[in-house]
């Protein structure tokens, strides 16, 4: 009899009844641009990573792009200036890199993390580095205590891309309250989803207003207050800024959220603890049905001081014979949705760009070749996870 298939996702959308129900408050108030939802949204966003201000926009890279363009416009960094980035993550968090007219410097990530690995710093940092971005990839924060020494020895500025990690702590504090600004996603099959959004958080006021302005447009920073909307000020202060309400003082983009996503988004702070308790079940149940291969495959480990949102489950092929492809190619036609371990350096752009640099980068050379990540949100049953060790056994046990 033939085994029945069952489609496992890499991620899932699934809108609560709250949901559902602010959305529809929202649409039928009168405004859809940014009103209570959208800030009840970033002030409860900010509190959990112990911030003051947040600044919504229309995603992580968007989120990214304002970050680091607020700080080259305040510190009056260089085109040419130099941002450290790792060798390994979305493609995003180099490319605002290039697009703010400054140079990404990769380091090589660590092997059981992928995260950066901070040993590596130090030896890329120049006269013209001036920031670094640490990546928190999959769920796990990077190194950040290390991280923050080098900078401060160096007077570095520290973006944490935090776009798939958030709620959780590392030695003690939020993920994503350590840095200068830290950046998140609330893309679909994110932590939280919005459909489209991502957040900028920061302590700094000076970089708050500069990246709240640059997200909509440039408009004069007096009139985008980071502490309150037109339509929430008295008729006096409107009065007062009526003929700067069209004033755009510098560069800035169209990266607005609506009323909409924040209403998404409050809905899915309520649910946030439940979802991530899910996560980590499922990825602990994922790991011990799989440990009698890890001889074979690299599974996930993560520090005592550190905690595991897993937006995903990653794994790495350890076997020199056995082929990455080979096993996603089984997990495919099997129904279990797979995707590569975010390459980077070996990009057909990069490679225009920087030339063939991966063998530079050993252990991201390594991940490149022979990383992937399967699913392990919360919405997957103890059904879906003995489906999941049944498909993986069967390929696996022949290399035992």
């Amino acid at each position: 009899m033939r085994r029945e298939i069952r489609k496992i996702g890499v991620g899932t959308v699934k809108i609560s009844a709250l949901g559902k129900k602010y959305v529809n408050q929202a649409m039928d108030n009168d405004r859809l641009s940014y009103g209570p939802f959208l800030r009840r949204f970033e002030n409860e966003f900010a509190a959990l990573h112990d911030r003051k201000f947040a600044i919504s926009c229309n995603s992580g890279t968007s989120a990214l792009q304002i970050a680091l363009g607020a700080m080259k416009e305040i510190h009056g960094w260089k085109d040419g200036d130099e941002v450290i980035v790792p060798s390994i993550t979305f493609i995003a968090t180099s490319n605002i890199v290039l697009q703010n007219g400054m140079k990404p410097v990769f380091v090589d990530v660590d092997s059981l993390t992928c995260n950066m690995d901070p040993n590596k710093i130090e030896a890329k940092i120049t006269d013209r580095t001036r920031a670094i971005i640490p990546v928190h990839l999959f769920g796990l924060s990077a190194e950040m205590e290390p991280i923050m020494k080098i900078a401060k020895k160096h007077n570095l500025k520290v973006i944490e891309d935090s776009c798939e990690t958030m709620f959780v702590k590392y030695k003690g504090a939020p993920v994503g309250s350590r840095g200068d600004i830290s950046c998140f996603s609330t893309y679909t099959a994110h932590l939280v989803v919005t459909g489209v959004g991502g957040l900028a958080l920061t302590n700094n006021p000076e970089y708050a207003v500069v990246m709240k302005s640059m997200m909509n447009h440039g408009r004069d920073s007096i009139y985008l207050n980071i502490d309150a909307d037109d339509a929430l000020r008295s008729d006096k202060e409107i009065l007062k800024m009526a003929d700067r309400r069209f004033s755009f003082i510098r560069m800035g983009y169209s990266f607005r959220l609506t009323e909409l996503e924040g209403a998404l988004g409050v809905a899915e702070l309520v649910q946030r603890t439940q979802n991530l308790k899910n996560r980590l079940a499922n990825a602990k149940y994922l790991i011990a049905g799989l440990s009698k291969y890890k001889d074979l495959i690299q599974l996930p480990s993560w520090p005592k001081y550190a905690e595991h949102a897993f937006m995903m489950f990653p794994l790495v092929v350890k076997h020199p014979k056995l082929k990455r492809d080979e096993i996603i190619t089984y997990l495919e036609k099997n129904g279990i949705e797979t995707r590569y371990l975010m390459p980077l350096i070996n990009q057909p752009y990069y490679k225009k760009i920087f030339g063939d640099i991966e063998s530079k980068y050993p252990v991201a050379a390594w991940i490149n070749k022979n990383g992937f990540y399967v699913g392990c949100h919360q919405t997957l049953n103890k059904k879906d996870l003995d489906y999941m060790i049944e498909v993986f056994s069967k390929f696996l046990n022949k290399w035992i």
